[in-house]
């Protein structure tokens, strides 16, 4: 599949061209994807993004399994927000059988998701240190997500693939250990953006390589239809958790960061500021987990009434929507995921042509790309 089969500067590609292929299987691609790249000496003239190699018809999927199934699908799309992709599923399953969520739960599903935004930043940040040249931040980052991984095994018997949150609330009430060792790992975490901070965010190495790089203006950025903290780091507010809360986030004080500079650097800082609001959210939360049910009572075979709905949701790297179409059988008509990612990369063309090869790698790094949401 060409995602830019429909654009109409199409890749022409001529003998006197110098081509290059990065992927299906590259490092810095993060993922099974194949970009073709024309080059002028060591200038971008083109890059065109090649998509099938991890398609799986998960929406399909979707429409064969029942609606308390097919939520555990998207565990597999963004694994790094699973906690998030199932929350989502939950909530239009909810909203299309109408039933009230147990406080206990949306707290505990909130903090779930922010663990999970943290987890998913210290990995981001680790790998564009590693895609830049700067190897120990590799390592530092997977220090801190490991600790958090503990704790969601502890609670889900799961450190990727969560399959947690289930229509009505959550599968299983949180491990005894968890508010305590939340608690103890939070002031480490703190700790350790500062650390970041001397490693590599004031590094001059690290600014050349990011600052006036990947340029994205704040029009190009709607117009590709790119949210989350690539959109965020353009300047255009579209944090799903302000504009349309759900769970109780209007409840919770938080920052949506925004930063204007549109390049590599500001995309990063977007995520680094993230992290401490993440750290914020949680300590506002962890000592006042409701005491109560932890998952509403509803029918073992769930069956909507005919009728479509759509809701929406702030994974770590944008917006997640569901669209559910009911017939009023125990199986979806019609499942359809709004992911991130897809739209991210159809902004890298517009990011990249007229900067260095070497650029490109920076570039990708500040996407954030996770393949499997956009080749679903």
């Amino acid at each position: 599949m060409n995602l830019f089969d429909d654009q109409p500067t199409k890749f022409v590609e001529s003998e006197e061209d110098f081509v290059v292929n990065v992927g299906p299987q590259h490092p810095s691609t993060h993922g099974v994807l194949h970009l073709k790249i024309k080059l002028e000496g060591e200038t971008v003239r083109d890059v065109q993004p090649h998509l099938g190699y991890i398609h799986r018809s998960i929406e399909k999927m979707s429409e064969a399994g029942s609606y308390r199934q097919f939520s555990y699908l998207t565990s597999r799309m963004d694994y790094l927000s699973s906690h998030i992709n199932n929350q989502a599923c939950a909530l239009a399953v909810e909203k299309a059988i109408q039933v009230e969520v147990p406080e206990r739960a949306r707290v505990i599903r909130i903090l779930m998701a922010e663990l999970t935004r943290l987890a998913s930043h210290e990995l981001w940040w680790g790998a564009t240190g590693l895609d830049i040249g700067a190897v120990t931040p590799f390592f530092f980052s997977f220090r801190d997500r490991e600790a958090i991984l503990d704790i969601f095994e502890e609670t889900c018997g799961a450190r990727l693939t969560m399959n947690y949150m289930v229509p009505g609330g959550v599968m299983i009430d949180i491990h005894p250990n968890f508010q305590r060792r939340v608690k103890d790992l939070l002031p480490k975490l703190r700790k350790n953006l500062k650390e970041y901070d001397e490693l590599l965010t004031g590094n001059i190495i690290f600014e050349e390589r990011t600052k006036g790089v990947g340029y994205l203006s704040p029009e190009d950025a709607v117009s590709y239809g790119c949210t989350g903290p690539v959109a965020r780091g353009s300047g255009v507010r579209c944090d799903i958790r302000k504009r349309y809360p759900y769970d109780g986030y209007e409840k919770v004080q938080f920052e949506e960061i925004i930063e204007t500079g549109g390049d590599c650097y500001a995309r990063y800082k977007v995520r680094m500021r993230e992290m401490e609001q993440s750290i914020r959210i949680v300590e506002q939360l962890i000592d006042t987990i409701p005491e109560g049910d932890f998952q509403a009572k509803t029918k073992n075979v769930l069956k909507p009434p005919k009728g479509e709905w759509f809701v929406r949701v702030e994974t770590a790297r944008g917006e997640l929507g569901v669209y559910l179409v009911s017939d009023g059988t125990m199986h979806p008509y019609r499942v359809k995921f709004r992911s991130p990612n897809f739209s991210n990369l159809s902004a890298l063309k517009q990011m990249s042509v007229g900067g260095k090869m070497g650029d490109l790698v920076a570039t990708m790094a500040t996407l954030d790309l996770v393949i499997p949401d956009i080749d679903r």
